[in-house]
């Protein structure tokens, strides 16, 4: 079911990238309301063309694909849960100086295999 409905999310994805790109630019009626033009700011547009109708049914397509895909995705275990607890934790020794830096290169000690005594 989340396979068939990521295939035709993307699908519509990819139309609707297309339709989008297809449709001419809206820019040029904002400036030319500043020029004089008969055509209003704002205000009342004509009746929806093709393009703009195929947009808004395939951005309602893609939004209930989007959200179908979250509700369907979601019904399996958290990752949360899956992750197990930590048992012991590692303290990591921190090196610790005497004194201002000097600018020179500190020297570092190899540091002790695990099998090897503390002391």
């Amino acid at each position: 079911m989340a396979t068939f409905l990521l295939i035709i999310h993307l699908v519509v994805c990819l139309f609707l990238i297309t339709i989008v790109l297809i449709q001419g630019g809206k820019g040029a009626e904002l400036g030319a309301a500043f020029g004089g033009s008969s055509q209003t700011l704002f205000g009342a547009r004509g009746a929806a063309t093709f393009f703009s109708k195929l947009t808004t049914g395939a951005a309602i397509v893609f939004m209930l694909t989007s959200l179908t895909l979250a509700l369907v995705t979601s019904k399996g275990s958290s990752v949360v849960k899956k992750v197990p607890a930590a048992t012991e934790q590692r303290q990591i020794p921190q090196e610790t100086t005497s004194g201002p830096i000097q600018g020179g290169d500190p020297v570092q000690q190899a540091p002790a295999s695990p099998g090897s005594p503390v002391k």
